[in-house]
């Protein structure tokens, strides 16, 4: 079993039956994260002014950890009644669905909260 800062990949490897195209998914998953400063299309990096964003990337950061408890199961281990390869299934596909799809739409329609004039503001709050 890998550390458990790989087991989500882990998870992916294994939820895809053909090695060959386990290891490109699990390729593609890392070096997707390459790719997010183009991915992501708003105009707003911080997800503190897009609520919509920071809703589905709690989502994501559930997958991962989800996946990662998929990673350090065996293979046939089933959990409430599901095996849990069908559950990293699932989890793979948001996590891909998540960076290939969400960022890209969302940073085209979400309409962002208004940004603050300066950073002295958005710590400190308005003053007085």
């Amino acid at each position: 079993m890998p550390e458990w800062y790989l087991l989500p990949f882990y998870a992916m490897l294994r939820s895809v039956p053909q090695k060959l195209i386990g290891v490109i998914v699990l390729a593609g998953a890392i070096l997707t994260l390459a790719f997010i400063p183009w991915l992501d299309t708003s105009k707003v990096r911080s997800s503190r002014f897009r609520p919509l964003m920071k809703q589905f990337f709690w989502l994501l950061v559930v997958d991962c950890v989800v996946l990662g408890y998929c990673g350090a199961q065996s293979v046939d281990a089933m959990r409430f009644g599901f095996p849990l390869v069908l559950v990293a299934r699932v989890g793979t596909a948001y996590y891909y669905g998540f960076f290939w799809l969400l960022m890209p739409v969302l940073g085209l329609i979400e309409t962002p909260k208004p940004l603050p004039d300066s950073i002295t503001k958005a710590v400190l709050g308005p003053a007085k």
